[in-house]
């Protein structure tokens, strides 16, 4: 059997029919008359070969089975149509077709969850390539151009190529398990220089052989924030985390903050990066400022 290709208008007679419960009632949301509604889901049917709705003993038109059948591919069509359309349309406008994003590990998730949370509802035809990186690693996607906006940490040089925008900061603390031996003392200057020190190192180039806030000839290098914080709390050294990432290990007793006498609590501050050479789009400067908002009173 030759089964014709329906148009879009076809389909959408027939969802109309169907959310609206009557042929009826579908012409007055489509602005037709009842006779090109009738006309329509008869060509449709005919060119499909299948009965969609069943007419007989109702007023209203029940779907047949066939018809309940296709009715999930046929709004799936349909919602596929308008996405592209609305894209088309954004791209009209000026809107991005794709934001790349690149935030510091530092970086509260609660605030980047419902940073893109809100992205989403704001922008809903925008791709989003998010990157999480540490250190020098947000610069160094934002200057490749593999990132087209970076929350980063604090400066990592002068980068004339980038724009920098301050916009938050986020508490450092230096924290061990109450098991260690550092836990159980008062600490004295040089007393942290005796033990092993867990270190979060860079993957990019921007910022390799520099050292942050290391102060024990003793450190484990490591590339990952999570790893860090699994091993502080095994009590296998001692380290700063951001203090939102610590608070309930510390608030339950499975970390204690250190008070070192060399080293106070220090701000990890926070700066939006972007090339200087690309205009940021509607998208990207949407995103700058709802994490300025949502990290200006974040410790």
């Amino acid at each position: 059997m030759d089964i014709s290709q329906p148009s879009l208008d076809q389909l959408r007679i027939f969802l109309a029919v169907v959310d609206e419960g009557s042929f009826n009632r579908a012409a007055r949301k489509l602005g037709r008359a009842i006779s090109a509604i009738s006309y329509g889901i008869a060509n449709l049917e005919a060119q499909l070969g299948v009965a969609l709705f069943d007419r007989e003993g109702s007023r209203r038109p029940q779907l047949t089975e066939a018809g309940k059948a296709l009715l999930g591919e046929v709004r799936t069509v349909a919602d596929d149509v308008d996405a592209l359309l609305a894209k088309v349309r954004s791209l009209h406008q000026g809107l991005e077709a794709e934001f790349a994003l690149a935030v510091d590990v530092m970086v509260p998730s609660a605030v980047l969850g419902e940073v893109l949370r809100e992205f989403q509802r704001m922008f809903p035809t925008v791709t989003l390539r998010l990157h999480v990186e540490g250190l020098g690693g947000v610069a160094a996607m934002v200057l490749d151009e593999r990132a087209t906006l970076g929350i980063a940490g604090p400066d990592v040089g002068h980068m004339p190529e980038l724009q920098r925008e301050q916009i938050g900061s986020v508490q450092m603390v230096p924290v061990v398990a109450p098991h260690h031996p550092l836990a159980a003392v008062k600490l004295a200057p040089g007393e942290v220089r005796k033990h092993l020190q867990l270190v979060l190192t860079d993957r990019s180039p921007l910022t390799e052989g520099k050292d942050f806030s290391v102060f024990s000839p003793r450190s484990w290098r490591l590339a990952d924030l999570g790893a860090k914080h699994l091993l502080l709390l095994e009590g296998l050294g001692w380290g700063s985390m951001p203090r939102h990432m610590v608070a309930d290990d510390i608030a339950r007793g499975a970390l204690v903050e250190l008070c070192i006498p060399e080293r106070p609590v220090i701000d990890y501050s926070l700066s939006a990066l972007w090339r200087r050479d690309c205009r940021l789009g509607p998208a990207a400067s949407w995103a700058l400022d709802a994490f300025a908002g949502r990290l200006a009173g974040v410790s």
